[in-house]
């Protein structure tokens, strides 16, 4: 017993020695490990929200997406089924605004990208009807404003451009749109286009190496100029410069159990959070430093209740708070920053 107690005393005096030499000796290496020492011991920075939304009773369908237009303060939600409403809209606050189902076959994923001037939602469809296999802009009323991509054919084209299966987009502040294509489909793509809709580049094989992918099922862009995605058939995220296209890393290291099926960054930039739809969970990760991919490094996880399958995700950017539309459960589900850990988010 006596050996015990002096062997957890040499512990605690050795780890007390790694966090003031990083602190005061300025080791990054040793910085590091002491960062992730300290989060690994508290408790996840999120609270769910239960009174969100104020009426659940308006999920009557799959959910399959969440956007997030932090300037209106507006949550979009898209559900399939049959003879319900596609599209909901809610306040942040969880009230129920109003709902619309014009020219919307089967959604798969859901982007808000507002400005001072215009609102506006960006769906992709999945579907095999007549308004499928195609990426549409609408205004928040749900009037159809753009189509990309040949309503209800589905191809591999790039002139005119076509899709088959396009899983999710993002649109940056400067228009550019960024689009996986391939959720289980014929293509396997990363495309991003101009704000008047020329393709600026282009990755799009099926394979394992670098820039090919197997089921592109999410894409983001961090402050730093770098868009993620989502290869979630190979269970990384891969990483590239927005402005060349050019491949600058991947993470792996993470997802040995299952690839990620969502990406997305908390308003200051810091951290990545991931969805791993069959393992019903979240993964909290260090954002990497410009310059430099490297390895995910996870800080905490959010773990759901079984079968709830978060298929994708949206971050607030003016609360921070994650919303997570929940195919298994039927719901989105919103999770609270708390504020002792990340003080600059809004309440």
């Amino acid at each position: 017993m006596a050996r015990f107690w002096v062997c957890l005393a040499g512990a605690g005096f050795f780890l007390t020695l790694l966090v003031l030499h990083s602190r005061f000796c300025g080791s990054p290496v040793l910085r590091k490990f002491a960062f992730q020492i300290s989060w690994r011991t508290k408790e996840i920075p999120y609270r769910l929200d239960v009174g969100w939304p104020k009426h659940s009773e308006y999920f009557t369908g799959a959910t399959f997406c969440v956007a997030i237009d932090s300037l209106s303060g507006l949550v979009y939600i898209a559900q399939r089924g049959d003879n319900i409403p596609k599209v909901l809209v809610f306040t942040e606050d969880g009230y129920f605004l109003r709902s619309w189902n014009y020219t919307v076959d089967t959604p798969h994923g859901i982007f808000a990208a507002s400005t001072l001037h215009e609102q506006s939602v960006w769906i992709t469809d999945v579907g095999s009807g007549s308004y499928g296999h195609t990426i549409k802009k609408y205004n928040s009323f749900g009037d159809l404003v753009q189509v990309l991509g040949t309503p209800g054919k589905k191809g591999t084209g790039l002139n005119p451009l076509q899709f088959d299966n396009p899983a999710e987009l993002y649109v940056d502040d400067t228009g550019d749109i960024y689009i996986v294509d391939g959720d289980g489909g014929l293509n396997n793509r990363l495309i991003k286009l101009s704000q008047d809709f020329m393709m600026l580049w282009l990755h799009g094989e099926r394979g394992t190496g670098p820039a090919k992918f197997n089921i592109p099922h999410s894409v983001t862009v961090d402050s730093s100029g770098r868009v993620w995605v989502a290869d979630r058939g190979n269970k990384r995220i891969q990483v590239f410069d927005k402005d060349t296209g050019e491949w600058l890393g991947a993470w792996n290291n993470c997802f040995t159990e299952e690839g990620p099926s969502s990406v997305r960054f908390t308003p200051d930039g810091k951290f990545a959070i991931v969805a791993q739809l069959n393992l019903s969970r979240l993964l909290l990760a260090a954002a990497p430093p410009v310059g430099s991919i490297g390895n995910c490094s996870v800080i905490g996880t959010i773990q759901l209740a079984d079968q709830v399958l978060p298929h994708l995700l949206d971050v607030s950017g003016k609360t921070g708070a994650i919303y997570v539309a929940e195919i298994g459960a039927k719901q989105v589900q919103k999770y609270v920053p708390m504020n002792s850990y990340f003080p600059s988010f809004g309440s």
